[in-house]
């Protein structure tokens, strides 16, 4: 058996004249072991891409930007069937129509939960991060790379082992993968930076793009960034810019104007050149006639934009990048063709297109490595409806909802968006379309004898009856504490910053309504009842906030609401609407 220098001399010797692909291959299946493989370009990619180009910048900008527009929610799974039937909706191209129609089955399928351990690490993913800034650096990294690496951080013991308590976004462009070949899974990930560094595999979440590049060196253990199919169209970007800033930056003479009558010596130059840049320059003299005592010839030297189509390429280029990252080139503040219309339209192509199929890879990556260590029916979804340019159809989703009588009025409810009224139990019941009577209430019944008496004592029992609040009335004579303790919890957050962590985007609304003395409807009345009834205890500033209240979480959500003043008129006005 040949010595084990032998056999790596025969390879290399069989492999002299081989590229070096293919020698890496030959290395690579002979050793069988475990193989680090780099990123291709991302350092480049970073560095001629988002530092040094503004099409790409602006580009990432506006995708990063959408997309921390829209909130994530943690819910608990309840029927796995109808969440597949959700995952299988929402997975494609959103519109209008298809957030409402998900919306019925992500009710029947998920609890939204609220507060919970995964809800706080989300927020606040590490100390020097929040969730705005967390989510910017994936979805940036994954635009320029194609990759996005979310390393988690979690306690070796205690209550939490098994759970990440912080989450970093490591750099694409120093990250290596570890692997024992080309069939075999990653083994970990190495760092080279001030000093080589290793992390196991499975406290990485790397979510990278499709890479059919398959040479046998571990390239497609990397995601393909964009600008590698765009590479040809960022370097005539970049080219155009550098070529269009040196054409200004040494340009020489315009042109050479010549006497036919002979040689002129050195003043009459001077004089000739002055009399032309006083008489014929300037915008005082536009469309000016010139006339000369003498023949002169012009030969012209200097060559415009247009001339060597820096304008034209420049333009493709943009239009090509564009088309890459599925960006409506209106948006880059091209106004050619920019009318009201087409920019609303580029807007939604751009949430469509764009920043909904990121925010979904990112989703899917998240509940299969992050969420199961919170909970094993937990899930993370984002909610699309709150995105303006997806609810133009609103009206019509209203219209055909109306007419939908096999839907209760709380999956109507539901389909829109604005949750289930739990306190109304009318609002379970099916309504036929004639005359709005439930099919299900056996409580009315038709008189058959002495009809019009019956009738007469049903209408004189009514005009005794004192006329009832209507579900449409609403109420603003709410306690001015409670609208003072809304504008201090908004205070709080405006002067401190991330450090308030509390309450939901439905809390703050709620804050914000309150500040503004807005008007409630019986329904926020009734909902606003509920929330006190469920967090009593949140009353009070816990012992160790005594000094920091509004980093009590609990205390915050409590007076987002109006504190204890809105919780004893909500219960007195709830009373009397009863009576």
């Amino acid at each position: 058996m040949a010595s084990l220098l032998d056999r790596f001399k025969s390879i290399i010797s069989k492999n002299a004249q081989q590229t070096a692909t293919e020698y890496n291959r030959a290395i690579y299946n002979w050793l069988g072991e475990s193989i680090v493989w780099n990123p291709e370009n991302d350092d480049s990619y970073i560095t001629e891409g988002y530092r040094k180009n503004s099409t790409i910048y602006s580009l990432i900008n506006l995708i990063t930007k959408a997309a921390t527009t829209i909130p994530f929610q943690v819910y608990e799974k309840t029927n796995e069937n109808d969440y597949k039937r959700f995952k299988a909706m929402t997975s494609g191209t959103f519109d209008a129509a298809t957030i409402h129609k998900a919306a019925m089955l992500q009710k029947r399928s998920l609890v939204e939960l609220h507060d919970t351990d995964l809800h706080q690490l989300l927020e606040r993913p590490n100390p020097a991060q929040s969730y705005n800034s967390w989510i910017t650096e994936i979805i940036a990294f994954g635009k320029l790379t194609g990759n996005r690496y979310i390393y988690g951080i979690g306690p070796d013991t205690g209550a939490n082992v098994g759970k990440y308590t912080e989450l970093y976004i490591m750099p694409s462009q120093i990250m290596e993968i570890v692997s024992g070949g080309i069939m075999k899974p990653v083994s970990k990930y190495k760092i080279e930076y001030n000093g080589t560094y290793e992390i196991d595999a499975k406290e990485i979440c790397h979510i990278k793009d499709f890479n059919p590049y398959y040479d046998g060196t571990g390239s497609h253990l990397y995601g393909q960034s964009p600008l590698r199919a765009g590479l040809r169209s960022l370097t005539t970007n970049n080219e155009a810019v550098q070529t269009g800033v040196k054409y200004l930056q040494n340009q020489t003479a315009r042109g050479l104007l010549m006497s036919d009558e002979g040689d002129i010596n050195e003043v009459q130059a001077q004089q000739l050149k002055d009399k032309f840049r006083k008489q014929f320059q300037g915008s005082d003299n536009a469309g000016d006639v010139i006339i000369t005592p003498k023949k002169l010839s012009w030969v012209n030297f200097g060559l415009n934009a247009a001339d060597v189509s820096l304008i034209e390429q420049y333009n493709a280029s943009i239009k090509d990048l564009c088309n890459i990252y599925n960006v409506p080139v209106q948006l880059l503040n091209n106004t050619d063709s920019a009318s009201y219309n087409n920019m609303k339209e580029a807007k939604k192509a751009l949430y469509q297109n764009a920043v909904i199929p990121e925010l979904l890879k990112i989703k899917d990556e998240l509940n299969r490595w992050l969420a199961p260590k919170f909970g094993d029916k937990l899930c993370i979804e984002f909610d699309f409806s709150v995105i303006p340019e997806l609810q133009e159809e609103t009206d019509k989703v209203v219209d055909q909802l109306t007419k939908a009588w096999w839907l209760t009025p709380n999956e109507k409810r539901a389909a829109m968006n604005y949750g289930k009224d739990e306190q109304t139990e009318q609002l379970d019941d099916y309504y036929i379309p004639a005359n709005l009577i439930p099919v299900q209430s056996n409580e009315i019944e038709m008189p058959v004898e002495n009809i019009d008496v019956d009738v007469n004592k049903f209408l004189n029992a009514n005009i005794e009856k004192k006329n009832p609040i209507t579900k449409a009335e609403t109420f603003s004579d709410y306690p001015q504490t409670a609208t003072n303790n809304a504008k201090r919890m908004i205070e709080w957050r405006e002067k401190y910053g991330d450090e308030v962590r509390a309450g939901t985007a439905t809390g703050w609304r709620r804050a914000s309504m309150l500040a503004n003395r807005e008007p409630l409807t019986i329904e926020m009345l009734n909902r606003i009842k509920s929330f006190f009834a469920r967090h009593e205890g949140n009353q009070i500033i816990a012992d160790q906030y005594k000094d920091t209240p509004w980093r009590d979480n609990g205390f915050v959500s409590w007076n987002l609401w109006g504190g204890t003043a809105m919780r004893d008129w909500t219960n007195k006005k709830l009373n009397e609407i009863n009576d």
